[in-house]
């Protein structure tokens, strides 16, 4: 009897051993994880300034969809260089976008005043400045006032102003994630 004590906890401990090692076996992933390469693509789209929101809604679907072939060429270039395969596409997300419009030269920047499309992304932007703009915009320092000197008046000449035509562009961003193999 006492060597039959000693051999059952025995057997018990090597039953529970096996079946902890039977759970985490079954708890083990049993694949490899997918390879993937995630891109942005960005794409522009002229729209009118005064555009309806049907107009500027097929614009904007124009743009996106110009934006995932840019994704796609920017994921087949990565595979490339890294000496893989494209797969398809896991995942497909809406970036949403925006509409810029620029003034008569370069530097001046004008106002969108069309309706805007359903960009998706909850940011809803009315007027935005050209990027060109924006990034050489600085800051406005106010000015010391200075003394006033009385000049002669002189005659004003009519003088013709040159009609300001603007162009706007919309921009579109869409998120996408290939696999490779």
């Amino acid at each position: 009897m006492r060597k039959l004590i000693p051999a059952v906890v025995l057997i018990a401990a090597a039953l529970f051993a096996a079946s902890m090692l039977g759970v985490a076996v079954a708890e083990a992933p049993t694949s490899t994880p997918l390879r993937t390469v995630s891109v942005e693509g960005i794409a522009n789209a002229p729209v009118a300034q005064t555009a309806s929101a049907a107009e500027a809604t097929a614009v904007y679907r124009e743009a996106m969809a110009s934006a995932i072939t840019d994704g796609q060429s920017k994921a087949t270039f990565l595979a490339e260089k890294t000496g893989t395969t494209l797969g398809s596409v896991q995942s497909v997300t809406e970036g949403g976008g925006y509409i810029w419009c620029r003034g008569g030269t370069e530097q001046e920047s004008a106002e969108y005043e069309g309706e805007q499309p359903d960009f998706g992304a909850g940011q809803e932007r009315g007027y935005v400045a050209a990027p060109e703009a924006a990034a050489t915009a600085t800051p406005s320092v106010p000015k010391q006032k200075a003394p006033v000197v009385k000049k002669r008046k002189k005659a004003k000449r009519p003088v013709a102003k040159k009609a300001a035509a603007g162009s706007c562009a919309l921009t579109a961003q869409v998120s996408l994630i290939y696999t490779i193999n």
